[in-house]
């Protein structure tokens, strides 16, 4: 007669714990890891992805700098391809006291050229307005600058060197008056007086600021945008007048310094780095 053998009660009972035990120290370690990248450097990032795949190549995703998931925000922007790194450190804050300091500095200049009354300085969010009559720079329908006018070129050259750190674009325009109130201005002589006006302190000044050549910029208006009117000698005096707009840096515009935001209008879509080649100095 057979004897049924009665099977064992005892081993295997706690198995799922092993499995279990398992499943938390996975748990761990990744959430250990999520915490580890939300800091991690660029070098770290590249051991952890090697780690897994030690035959992976380095892309432009694992960088850091502007481009990849990993890229800072500010960096880069309102900064020139090529400069020096410690144009790129600027912070914003100090962005914002150099262009205060620009403004105090060519307010001061105004005062002391005895030439208050024909330049004005207004200091606005992010940028410095300045506005001088044609008769601080010219004489009569000329385009050619008077030694007065160098001198107070000088002096703003001074002042700009000062911020340039600070400045994403230096605007120079060009204005005329219409001479007669009711018939406009020739329109070869009224658009060459005012571009060639602002071409030529565009060119004394660049040949005397630290800034990129990339980011100064002329603009010849014409008699269209007057700020008064052109029915008096007063008027017309005051529409005859060469401005600049000098532009601060803004390192949380997301659309990128003035240089960039060029490039992007440009080709529809951000620059690539060898697109970036073309433009530095």
């Amino acid at each position: 007669m057979a004897i049924k053998k009665k099977s064992g009660g005892g081993g295997g009972g706690a198995n799922w714990m092993d499995t279990y035990g398992d499943m938390v120290t996975l748990l761990l370690c990744f959430f250990v890891l999520l915490y580890s990248m939300s800091t991690i450097s660029e070098e770290k990032f590249k051991a952890i992805v090697q780690s897994f795949n030690p035959s992976s190549l380095e892309t432009s995703t694992m960088t850091s700098g502007s481009e990849g998931p990993l890229a800072d925000p500010s960096e880069g922007i309102g900064s020139d391809f090529g400069v020096a790194p410690s144009e790129e450190e600027i912070e914003q804050s100090e962005i914002e006291d150099l262009m205060s300091q620009l403004a105090q500095m060519l307010k001061e200049m105004a005062a002391e050229s005895g030439q208050a009354d024909n330049i004005e300085v207004t200091k606005g969010d992010g940028y410095v307005f300045v506005s001088f009559n044609d008769a601080v720079f010219f004489m009569g329908d000329s385009p050619s600058i008077t030694v007065e006018g160098e001198r107070i070129l000088n002096t703003v050259a001074d002042a700009l060197n000062r911020a340039a750190r600070a400045v994403d674009e230096l605007r120079i325009m060009g204005h005329t008056a219409q001479a007669s109130p009711d018939r406009a201005n020739n329109i070869d002589n009224d658009r060459r007086l005012a571009s060639n006006r602002a071409t030529n302190v565009t060119i004394y000044l660049q040949k005397r600021v630290e800034i990129s050549p990339a980011r100064i910029v002329s603009v010849g208006y014409g008699q269209w945008r007057p700020v008064d009117t052109n029915a008096t000698r007063d008027g017309r005096a005051h529409n005859r007048r060469v401005e600049m707009i000098i532009t601060g840096k803004n390192l949380y515009n997301e659309l990128g310094d003035a240089l960039q935001q060029y490039r992007t209008l440009r080709t529809g879509e951000a620059p690539t780095e060898a697109a970036e080649e073309f433009y530095e100095e």
